[in-house]
């Protein structure tokens, strides 16, 4: 998996882990189908969304990193 920086743009997060979207969502950032995403950093679709940025990326790597482990483990 990718680690998420808040300033690299949605569009191409999810272009390289599609299932990004999912943990995006889960985080409230119900934005990733609209035409923004593809231009939108994290850190700028955070602060549309009322969600701190550095607060959004570490639960986001937190997760890959935990299905990672979760992958190794089986």
């Amino acid at each position: 998996m990718i680690k998420i920086s808040k300033e690299m743009i949605i569009g191409d997060i999810l272009n390289e882990a599609p299932d990004m979207g999912a943990v995006l969502m889960a985080a409230g950032m119900h934005c990733i189908g609209c035409p923004s995403a593809q231009m939108e950093s994290v850190e700028e679709a955070a602060y549309v969304h009322g969600i701190e940025p550095d607060l959004l990326v570490t639960r986001v790597n937190a997760f890959v990193e935990s299905q990672a482990q979760e992958a190794k483990a089986e």
